[in-house]
């Protein structure tokens, strides 16, 4: 819920004052809010360190000098002095699941498991406390237990064999199924693997339990589906993990009709407090329904835009379903899945551009990028379209030759820092020696000219607007890796970075003329830091603490009277208030 005129605690007992000098503007012409004292960094060429700035009915009215902004002041203006913080534009994180991330929080968390047999431990104690007839849970990685092989359903089948288990990889690109989800899902050795997906099955031919890519529907379709009161508790969880990190807007990569509807309700009752992008997914009859009304921009007072398609034409590298151009490295004979065919990417895209929406293709493998590429450069062609802003979401492996690409066709990589640091231990076994440097490969794209929108794709990732940050800058993680990062050439710039974060991401959702900088006009959306992430040294960024987070003005996040930060998931992920333990 909105909190009007909230004023965050350290600068309340600090400087906070209310202005009353003699010649004060009228209140209905006065700021509301001033923000004076904090290095600023506005992302606004024109002022990009201002002094000041002053807000009012939610935009930011005038920024710039001191004297300027309290020209503003008036008998009601609060105005924060916040010496020694620093002052952002709201964060933008350009490719995130809202609800997958609030769903998470109500699942068994197998984040950083070190093996299978802690899987299955911390799955018996989440199910000794759940009610839930199906226990959920995300986050195993294989990559990090010993020999690295896809796990098997015997252990989990043997302590839980009455009650349905289905444990998602932390890519979201493959699953472990027990035995008894897979008999309600009606699964057996015969059944056969759908296009674009794979049963990996064992000696005998019976299936282990991990499902891969669109075979994973074969499980996915058995689970009941979230209720909207379900789903808008995860909204609503997921919302407030946002501002804890300074994240204002996102993109939502892939809504549902069912996800879009508890959002419009949210946006009616006054409880959006989030910029949503909703991309929606590639569902014929949503689409279909869509591009004949058109897209819907800036409801909600700018808080819901409805003009984007997410599609996906590959898996992940993590479980070997990217799309690649030649086998991987680790896996002879494997070329990954292509989960759409390039025909199917064109025809989308071509009615997106007949009814002026965006298209936003998943691509993680150089093969897979090369599928939507074509696919794009072949329905630009047939109907060309200024300002298109067609998105690869990922980007993740290129070709050389595919890099020039981009830039040349006006194609915006959106892409997600965290994923190298996170991948960066086994990325160079699949890929190998050569064909790794073309894995994120941020400075190759940079330097042909186009932008990049970063983002966290959470709940993959954490959300971490820290993470994020010190990944760009850093290319290694916050533990034990040398100073150097992985392939170092291909890090941004500090300032690459906050853009990344902010007006990038705004231009790669047509917002950037009402978010992403501090310019007057735009929304009043804002974060207060303790610390200057343009001028400490890296290692210091994951120190950092969101002490406020503003939108529209108005304050949606206070650190000193934050207590979930306790209790949230997201801190043993690595949450955005310090270091987590």
């Amino acid at each position: 819920m909105r909190r009007k005129g909230f004023l965050f605690s350290l600068a309340a007992q600090s400087a906070a004052t209310a202005t009353t000098a003699g010649g004060a503007r009228a209140s209905d012409d006065a700021a509301d809010l001033i923000v004076r004292g904090a290095t600023i960094h506005s992302v606004d060429p024109r002022r990009p360190s201002p002094e000041a700035f002053a807000v009012r009915e939610g935009r930011f009215i005038e920024v710039g000098s001191l004297e300027a902004a309290l020209r503003h002041a008036g008998s009601r203006t609060r105005v924060l002095d916040l010496s020694g913080r620093t002052v952002l534009p709201g964060l933008i994180d350009s490719h995130l699941h809202l609800m997958g991330v609030g769903l998470d929080l109500q699942h068994v968390d197998l984040t950083h498991a070190a093996t299978l047999e802690e899987v299955v431990r911390r799955t018996l104690a989440y199910a000794a406390t759940s009610p839930d007839a199906w226990l959920l849970g995300d986050g195993w990685d294989q990559n990090l237990w010993p020999g690295g092989a896809f796990p098997t359903h015997d252990s989990l089948s043997a302590v839980l064999p009455s009650r349905p288990v289905v444990l998602t990889r932390v890519d979201g690109h493959a699953l472990l199924a027990n035995a008894k989800a897979m008999q309600l899902a009606g699964i057996d050795a015969a059944t056969k693997e759908p296009p674009g997906g794979r049963i990996v099955h064992d000696a005998a031919g019976q299936p282990t339990g991990v499902f891969i890519d669109n075979a994973m529907l074969l499980i996915e379709r058995a689970i009941p589906a979230a209720t909207p009161e379900q789903l808008h508790r995860a909204a609503l969880a997921a919302i407030r993990e946002c501002h804890r990190c300074g994240i204002t807007a996102i993109g939502e990569a892939r809504t549902s009709a069912s996800h879009l509807a508890v959002l419009e309700k949210m946006g009616e009752s006054g409880e959006l407090d989030l910029r949503v992008y909703a991309m929606l997914g590639d569902d014929p009859e949503l689409l279909g329904r869509w591009f004949a009304q058109g897209p819907r921009a800036g409801a909600y007072d700018d808080r819901l835009w409805v003009r984007a398609v997410k599609m996906y034409v590959d898996g992940a590298l993590g479980s070997r379903g990217a799309a690649l151009l030649a086998p991987y490295d680790d896996d002879a004979g494997n070329r990954g899945l292509l989960l759409a065919p390039q025909e199917h990417v064109r025809d989308v895209c071509m009615r997106a551009l007949a009814s002026g929406f965006q298209a936003c293709t998943h691509a993680i493998g150089d093969r897979g990028n090369r599928v939507v590429l074509d696919a794009y450069e072949a329905a630009l062609a047939a109907r060309p379209t200024h300002d298109h802003r067609f998105r690869v979401e990922h980007a993740q492996v290129l070709s050389p030759q595919d890099i020039p690409r981009f830039a040349k066709l006006g194609i915006i990589p959106s892409m997600q820092a965290t994923h190298q640091i996170s991948d960066m231990a086994w990325a160079r076994q699949r890929l190998g020696p050569e064909r790794v440097r073309g894995a994120y490969a941020w400075r190759s794209l940079l330097d042909t000219g186009v932008i990049i929108p970063n983002g966290t794709d959470a709940p993959v990732e954490p959300v971490n607007s820290l993470r994020t940050f010190h990944a760009s800058i850093a290319r290694q993680d916050e533990h034990n890796l040398p100073a150097a990062g992985w392939y170092p050439e291909q890090r941004m710039t500090r300032d690459e970075a906050l853009k990344s974060m902010t007006i990038w991401g705004a231009h790669g959702t047509f917002r950037e003329n009402v978010i992403g900088s501090i310019a007057a006009g735009k929304h009043a959306d804002f974060v207060v830091m303790d610390r200057d992430w343009l001028a400490i040294v890296p290692e210091d960024v994951m120190e950092t603490k969101i002490l406020a987070t503003y939108l529209g003005g108005e304050q949606v996040y206070d650190a000193a009277t934050d207590r979930s930060a306790m209790r949230s998931r997201a801190s043993r992920r690595g949450g955005c208030c310090g270091r987590s333990a």
